[in-house]
């Protein structure tokens, strides 16, 4: 999993509530267990203006102007500002593996669904809760200013305007160790590989019998 300490990029502003987890990255999209290949698909609805379906090659497709992702000012952006309630729906790990795909490091948001919320900490991807106020003003200043960048620093909680006003944040201790060291649930288990492979060699030697089967 890849490691966030700190990012500055471009903020872009999807302002809508209540995003599910299928219009982050729709059903029929769901063919792979790798975490790689769903940037394209990423809110396809909204992107395009036909109807996606699985290996269609998005370069030919109608694309929506309208939609906040197709605008040329906020071209590789870094940080999504969303409203309420975002990631709702069903639970699917292809909904943050999308939006890392796409580029999206940090999501910023009044609240989170609890599921997406759980499974952007364990793929890499940092969602960050500020109040109502301060995910309005952002909107707003990202709308007045062409190119407006946000640096999101991990180590200090802290959302840093272009004006150097900050913002803090909260997150668990726990979850902020394993994001600043790229750590999901299997790079926390390998950190312990020498002791569970001493444990297994000395299981081999306490009760042999129930290894016979496996040689």
């Amino acid at each position: 999993m890849k490691s966030f300490t700190k990012v500055t990029g471009i903020a872009a502003p999807l302002d809508r509530a209540n995003v599910d987890t299928d219009m982050i990255i729709p059903k029929q999209f769901l063919k792979s267990i790798k975490r790689s290949g769903f940037g394209p698909n990423l809110f396809d609805e909204l992107r395009y203006m036909d109807e996606g379906q699985p290996d269609q090659d998005c370069a030919g497709r109608p694309v929506n102007p309208d939609f906040v992702l197709n605008q040329a000012r906020y071209q590789g952006a870094a940080v999504l500002l969303a409203r309420e309630n975002f990631g709702c729906g069903s639970s699917r790990e292809h909904a943050p593996w999308a939006l890392d795909d796409f580029g999206i490091r940090c999501v910023i948001a009044p609240s989170f669904a609890d599921i997406f919320y759980n499974n952007c900490f364990k793929n890499g991807l940092l969602p960050i809760i500020l109040n109502d106020d301060q995910v309005d003003q952002l909107f707003n200043e990202v709308d007045a200013t062409e190119g407006y960048q946000l640096t999101v620093d991990l180590e200090k909680q802290l959302v840093i305007t272009p004006s150097g006003a900050t913002f803090s944040f909260e997150v668990d201790g726990f979850r902020k160790h394993c994001l600043l060291n790229g750590l999901d649930d299997i790079g926390l288990t390998l950190q312990y590989a020498d002791e569970i492979a001493a444990y297994e060699a000395r299981r081999r030697q306490e009760t042999p019998w129930l290894f016979d089967a496996i040689k």
